[in-house]
């Protein structure tokens, strides 16, 4: 059942740890999903440096979806959105032909605490890829859950186990967020022909194999998978249909290596509106030399 398993790659970001588990080199995509990051798990001190925000950039091609565990950070686009989130909550930003977004820690910043979360890039259909950019937040009220013989289970995105979550979705796929007590069974069914899990913390058991945190299991299609929590646990679970290769540049997500080229050209040559609420600086694409210093920032 199981058909690879990825461990998470440590990389520090300026002063904030992620553990990148898509794309990899074996498998760069489950379902739609192309991009999988574990931020943190990290504690900051009241006061810590400005290197920690996500300046300022752009993304084409792809929907990205932020969910925090821990912590607040806050999220400002081209679109004109100013949204903070916090733990349980859905940020929805579908970039299409072009937006561009900043992710500020003001209030970790200023208190200090934990952050912790998944930020996860989907893949948008070729029939969707130039659709106009937006944002969708969704508390975690709106969101469907169940709970019952040591599992609670939250519906973030797409459709699964007979609901269908609020958020916005393109192609069909499902995002789940399962937290399961030492000891209770959990099953995955064979629904969608792409599957992982993500162990985000604690051990859990399936096929005779012990899965940890940071560890992604990717599932051969057509078989239900049964978990068994060996600790408390934090599963998240994705996939969907295939939706086709992808070219992955940077922050752009294109089925043309042509598309990435122009994006690239219009952010280099300043055509990507920046967030109002946020423009005074930006990421250069990367190999480009730093913008000047912004005498009024």
């Amino acid at each position: 059942m199981i058909d690879l398993v990825i461990d998470q790659r440590r990389k520090d970001l300026g002063g904030f740890e992620v553990g990148r588990v898509l794309p990899y080199a074996k498998r760069r995509m489950v379902g739609p999903f192309i991009f999988f990051d574990h931020m943190g798990p990290a504690e900051f001190a009241p006061g810590f440096g400005r290197e920690v925000d996500v300046r300022p950039h752009p993304h084409i091609g792809l929907s990205t979806l932020s969910y925090l565990f821990e912590g607040e950070m806050t999220h400002r686009d081209s679109v004109g959105v100013t949204q903070p989130i916090r733990p349980g909550e859905v940020n929805w930003m579908t970039a299409g032909r072009g937006i561009t977004h900043s992710e500020r820690f003001e209030t970790l910043r200023a208190h200090g605490g934990r952050m912790d979360g998944i930020q996860a890039w989907i893949a948008l259909p070729r029939e969707d890829e130039e659709t106009e950019p937006g944002f969708e937040h969704h508390d975690p009220g709106a969101l469907p859950t169940y709970e019952g013989g040591g599992m609670w289970a939250r519906l973030i995105a797409g459709e699964g186990f007979g609901a269908k979550s609020p958020v916005t979705t393109h192609s069909p796929m499902f995002y789940i967020h399962w937290a399961l007590q030492a000891g209770a069974p959990a099953q995955l069914p064979a629904e969608y022909p792409e599957r992982a899990a993500y162990v985000a913390r604690g051990v859990v058991e399936l096929e005779g194999r012990q899965l940890n945190a940071g560890q992604m299991a990717v599932f051969v299609p057509g078989q239900a998978v049964t978990f068994t929590a060996v600790t408390d646990a934090v599963v998240m679970l994705l996939g969907g249909e295939p939706i086709g290769e992808r070219f992955l540049e940077w922050n752009f997500v294109s089925s043309s290596k042509d598309r990435l080229e122009q994006a690239k050209a219009d952010w280099r040559a300043g055509r990507m509106k920046l967030p109002d609420a946020d423009d005074k600086e930006f990421i250069p694409l990367p190999g480009d030399p730093p913008p000047p210093p912004n005498p009024m920032s």
